[in-house]
């Protein structure tokens, strides 16, 4: 039993191991280009930034990202042992090695912006900008436990896997943007964004302990999963032992759109004098309203005690039982659909100022703080950027960032001329890679796009 649950945990830890490491679209919006005066989207992290001309973008290219972000890695799975690439999981990699680089609660998450098409131009007093976009957001929360059991094997202790969870959105959204100047130093934006939501999911376990004794154990758990997609219903499986029916999967047509929802951008720029600017936004400030709600739950604290058998690795019989009823813990039950709810998109609040070199006004330094307020999934990131401008359409930058996720280095190249517009940017490079080029730390990104200035 011992090499069941332990096989099993493993085979979810690497399971989520590779949703941090596998590439992935993700769209924080690109922190290199934020001081970077021919980046033609810097409206999106602040709606008060114009262009200086008019452009459109390729379709589905004019700002594409693609990248990953969390605090596990393929570093933090794999290892080397004589000579061998293997687990965490091998003898030959000891508890603290494996342990000691996972924090008491890992995250791993994705938030993906696909332009589809974007068009900028003057006019009504400022600069505007239409966007339709396909986004989404997901996030998972893993205890440290979890390894723990996986890599030490059931022992008699205490584990806690509270907080285990995850979240994902999935929605389209048309966003049109205007700026302008209040006054010669004064300069504000804002962007309504029309939401339609295509699906969402949240699964937490509020609380899951698991006590083990020589000769009993208690288990306890409290879990809910809750799915809004249209056409959805949950698939149903017998349990004998327990005399109840118990959700095993998911079905349905899967028809969409299952919501609607609106969301705001304010941002301001103000210059102080010909050296320092400073700049403040709030983005995705908004919400979407779900018609359907499909739920499954433990209905409360579910609790499991027994000392009918001896917790002793010789007794096949006792696992078994274990085994069985330990499973009773995490059976949810069908609750059916409980009507709309409503449901955040993430805010996200960016600072940032700008000095302008004297000796050499073509170069300026930049320090910016993006935060991201979504409540268990939050994050915040702290860069230090260098950008140069030698010719108008010729621009660059390299920035230093530290947070939530650790130290990156990033760098951004820009070309800029009537007509064609063609930028390359990375928040951060991958670092060391596998012998398979895949890179061994889960942050990364590359971002690239294609448009048309007029």
């Amino acid at each position: 039993m011992q090499k069941y649950i332990t096989r099993n945990i493993a085979t979810g830890v690497l399971a989520l191991a590779s949703l941090a490491v596998a590439p992935m679209a993700s769209a924080q919006n690109l922190q290199s280009g934020y001081f970077d005066d021919n980046y033609l989207y810097r409206y999106q992290a602040n709606p008060a930034i114009g262009n200086e001309r008019g452009f459109v973008s390729m379709p589905g290219l004019g700002n594409f990202i693609v990248g990953t972000n969390g605090s596990i890695g393929l570093s933090d799975i794999f290892y080397n042992v004589n000579g061998r690439t293997t687990t965490l999981l091998n003898p030959g990699v000891s508890s603290a090695e494996a342990l000691g680089n996972f924090a008491d609660h890992s995250r791993l998450g994705l938030d993906t912006r696909v332009n589809i098409l974007t068009i900028g131009f003057g006019g009504f007093g400022g600069y505007n900008s239409i966007s339709l976009s396909a986004r989404a957001a997901a996030n998972v929360g893993l205890p440290k436990d979890i390894v723990r059991m996986a890599k030490d094997g059931l022992t008699n202790d205490s584990y806690d896997f509270s907080n285990l969870g995850a979240n994902a959105r999935g929605w389209a959204e048309l966003a049109i943007n205007h700026s302008q100047e209040i006054t010669r130093k004064l300069r504000v934006g804002a962007t309504v964004k029309f939401l339609v939501g295509l699906a969402a999911f949240d699964a937490h376990v509020n609380t899951a302990n698991l006590h083990l004794y020589e000769d009993n154990y208690i288990g306890q758990v409290d879990a809910e999963i809750t799915s809004n997609i249209k056409g959805m219903h949950w698939e149903q499986s017998y349990d004998h032992n327990t005399d109840r029916y118990y959700v095993d999967g998911l079905d349905g047509d899967f028809s969409a759109p299952n919501g609607f929802g609106v969301a705001f951008d304010l941002g301001a720029v103000y210059t102080l004098n010909q050296d320092w600017e400073f700049s403040a936004a709030v983005t995705d400030l908004g919400f979407i309203s779900w018609s359907e709600s499909q739920v499954a739950s433990t209905n409360g604290l579910r609790e499991v005690e027994t000392n009918s058998f001896s917790f002793n690795v010789d007794n096949s019989t006792s696992f078994d039982d274990f085994r069985d009823r330990l499973a009773n813990l995490y059976e949810l039950e069908d609750v059916g659909n409980t009507g709309g709810r409503t449901t955040g998109i993430g805010a996200t609040m960016t600072l940032g100022a700008k000095y302008t070199f004297p000796l050499y006004r073509k170069l300026h330094f930049g320090l910016m703080n993006t935060t991201r307020i979504n409540g268990d999934f939050s994050w915040t990131d702290f860069r230090l950027s260098a950008n140069v401008r030698p010719v108008k359409f010729v621009s660059a930058g390299i920035n230093l960032g530290v947070g939530t996720f650790g130290a990156s280095f990033g760098w951004i190249l820009d070309f800029k001329c009537p007509g064609f517009n063609l930028f390359l940017a990375s928040d951060c490079i991958p670092g060391k890679l596998a012998k398979q080029y895949v890179p061994l730390n889960s942050n990364m990104n590359l971002n690239f796009g294609l448009n048309f200035p007029f």
